[in-house]
């Protein structure tokens, strides 16, 4: 007998322990690793995707321009006499450039409080203007120039005060910035 055991390799003696539960915790360990990498990544996208929406919104947000540097025709679409001169008077007042004021004399309808009718060489200052008349739609024509037209609708009640459009303008800015 003594044969065998000298041809036996020695047997290392066991520890006890067994290996399932330390790779069991392991495996846990990097399935919650992973979990909280994927919610990390959701979250960098969330916020990627609000800030593309915020940058588009700047797109279409009134462009910072100095008032003398819009020319605005006032039309008035309204049976209200008067009130296309009254509105020119507030524009040029706030530096605007008022270049006619007259009836509305397009056949379009105009609905609430008016409409900032455009060519393509205006988009900026029809986007200005539009914070001096909240609420008013726009409509972009084949005009070649850059003057702006103000179409004072029915439900026409004022324009913004000044601090309004100051708000709204700084806001903007401050939109632009961030893109």
């Amino acid at each position: 007998m003594s044969e065998r055991t000298a041809t036996r390799p020695p047997v290392r003696p066991r520890s006890g322990r067994r290996p399932l539960p330390p790779l069991i915790f392991l495996l846990v360990l990097a399935v919650a690793a992973g979990v909280v990498w994927l919610m990390v990544v959701r979250q960098d996208r969330s916020l990627d995707a609000a800030q593309a929406r915020a940058c588009a919104s700047a797109d279409e947000a009134p462009p910072s321009l100095e008032p003398g540097s819009v020319s605005v025709r006032v039309f008035n679409a309204t049976d209200s006499a008067g009130l296309a001169q009254q509105v020119a008077e507030q524009l040029q007042a706030r530096g605007l450039v008022v270049s006619e004021v007259a009836n509305d004399p397009s056949e379009r309808e105009v609905e609430g409080s008016g409409e900032v009718r455009f060519g393509a060489r205006g988009q900026d200052q029809a986007r200005y203007l539009t914070v001096f008349l909240p609420g008013a739609g726009m409509h972009q024509d084949t005009r070649a120039t850059a003057v702006v037209d103000l179409v004072l609708g029915p439900e026409f009640s004022g324009l913004a005060g000044e601090a309004q459009v100051a708000e709204a303008l700084a806001a903007a800015q401050d939109t632009q910035a961030d893109c």
